[in-house]
């Protein structure tokens, strides 16, 4: 892909996605980093040679949208996480803000680019799902169900866009030092569940040993996002840290009853305390 027009990044005020606002910027687009509090961006002009702007849409308010005409490339990085429950004990509260923010707003702001990024055509959407939705990760639905569901636009909206030479990518991160991952890393509610406990606790155990030694910065991340946005002959999905593309990679080569295995089997074999 050309390096010429404008990207948007929504949930660019940190993480994942003020280092890709940055990287496509620093590779020559004019950026537009939108966040909800746009002081958290005060300082990204500086660093930029002036091809980034601030501005504050609200992925949930249509209204709010205000992309600009020459738009290649929309990063679709806006999201919130849920709290680590079993669904047994979870709130369908939580499940509807979650699905308002990270499904029905990443909706609404692609149906309202579509019809710039066809006019601008070759162009990219680039949607961050995540890794966890190819394996069995316990307390973790509501999210996983909400990026499965990105996942899952990512495929019809590749159809659908292809005769009009707009190219979806779907990136799948892992473990990237962000605010979210290591607030994720830290709730472990489930733990005060008697029934779900011994779970939970072999489940972070099983996290430390394997995510944390693979932890991704967001500007290392950022840097295999954008090349993903700007590889013209890839695949759609992308990982963009080390166990990520490991896993992404296995997971292409696998069926169901594998990737259960990789860490869904030995979770469910643990044994239920008797709570009578």
């Amino acid at each position: 892909m050309d390096i010429k027009g404008s990207a948007v990044v929504t949930g660019a005020s940190r993480g994942i996605g003020r280092s890709i606002a940055i990287e496509l910027a620093d590779r020559g687009f004019d950026t537009t980093a939108a966040m909800r509090n746009p002081g958290d961006g005060a300082d990204l002009a500086a660093t930029t040679a002036g091809r980034l702007t601030v501005v504050r849409p609200d992925v949930n308010d249509p209204g709010t949208y205000d992309l600009p005409g020459d738009l290649r490339v929309l990063v679709n990085n806006a999201g919130v996480d849920s709290p680590y429950l079993p669904v047994e004990h979870s709130d369908l509260v939580d499940w509807r803000s979650l699905f308002e923010t990270n499904v029905f707003g990443l909706v609404g702001i692609t149906k309202a680019a579509i019809p710039t990024l066809r006019a601008n055509s070759p162009a990219v959407i680039c949607n961050i799902s995540s890794s966890s939705i190819l394996a069995s990760v316990p307390f973790y639905s509501a999210y996983r169900a909400s990026k499965a569901a990105v996942s899952a636009c990512c495929d019809s909206l590749r159809v659908e866009l292809a005769p009009s030479d707009i190219r979806v990518v779907e990136i799948l991160p892992g473990p990237v030092d962000t605010d979210m991952f290591r607030q994720s890393t830290g709730d472990q509610a489930a733990t005060g569940f008697d029934r779900y406990r011994a779970m939970a606790d072999q489940a972070a155990d099983l996290r430390r040993e394997t995510a944390d030694p693979l932890v991704s910065s967001p500007q290392d991340a950022a840097a295999l996002i954008v090349d993903a946005i700007l590889d013209e002959g890839g695949p759609m999905r992308y990982g963009c840290d080390p166990l990520s593309i490991g896993l992404l990679d296995l997971w292409r080569q696998s069926d169901d009853e594998t990737m259960f295995d990789l860490t869904g089997r030995s979770l469910a074999a643990v044994t239920e305390p008797d709570t009578q």
